[in-house]
């Protein structure tokens, strides 16, 4: 089967290219005051009808390759899963990132001095079978704790692109991330992809302290909204400074 190619909003000297698979997007509403103290000056949390948003999202990167490169085996293609929210700075809306974990021990190094993002290192495992994917991690970063989560989940239903304006369009279209280096300050980088290609999803998580250090045990918040992607060609831009 041939998969069209990343489309969206135009990003002229995009820089990096990559492809997301066997996404799932795992999401909790938290109260807005548990998730401002964390945010760095600058960024305002961004709340959907009042309600904010805590999410993990596990998922394998493949094809990851510098504009002009070709992608290489076993640098290239990984496992990643993150932990996210979601804020606007000077009105524009993106996510923030209060951890990446990935199985790519390089990638970690590239992203936290380029792109001042929290990847750690990780060993993460994922796979397929007869449409359910199993993902486990662990962090391993040196001076961090050893966070773990593990679940199963498969995509149900008829494939989607989420309404303009609906919750499911405020998790998942964010073309813009955002980041801080060591002094607090804020850097935005520009990302651009076709309309995901979302379908509802079901999930058993059998462990997930990845909020952990927010003061959250996110076992114990009741069932999160699930929705699936099956892969999206991605481009990112270089970030710069806000």
């Amino acid at each position: 089967m041939t998969v069209a190619p990343a489309t969206g909003p135009d990003l002229p000297g995009w820089a990096l290219r990559m492809v997301w698979r066997d996404l799932c997007f795992m999401h909790w509403p938290v109260a807005p005051h548990l998730l401002t103290p964390g945010l760095p000056r600058g960024l305002e949390l961004d709340t959907y009808g009042g309600q904010a948003w805590l999410g993990v999202v596990p998922f394998r990167m493949t094809g990851v390759a510098p504009r002009g490169l070709p992608s290489v085996p076993g640098l290239s293609d990984f496992a990643e899963l993150n932990l996210r929210t979601y804020v606007t700075v000077g009105g524009v809306p993106g996510v923030w990132f209060y951890s990446l974990d990935a199985a790519q021990p390089l990638g970690v190094r590239l992203a936290r001095s380029l792109f001042h993002l929290p990847y750690f290192d990780a060993r993460l495992w994922a796979s397929r079978e007869r449409g359910v994917t199993r993902y486990a991690g662990l962090r391993t970063h040196r001076g961090q704790p050893p966070l773990r989560f593990a679940a199963a989940y498969r995509p149900e239903g008829e494939e989607f692109t989420a309404p303009d304006g609906s919750l499911e369009d405020f998790l998942t279209h964010r073309l813009f991330l955002y980041s801080a280096d060591r002094q607090g300050r804020i850097y935005r980088g520009p990302i651009t992809h076709r309309p995901w290609p979302l379908r509802r999803a079901r999930a058993v998580i059998r462990e997930n302290t990845l909020a952990a250090p927010l003061g959250l045990d996110l076992m114990g918040l009741g069932e999160p909204h699930l929705l699936h992607a099956e892969r999206l060609d991605v481009r990112a831009g270089l970030i710069r400074r806000v």
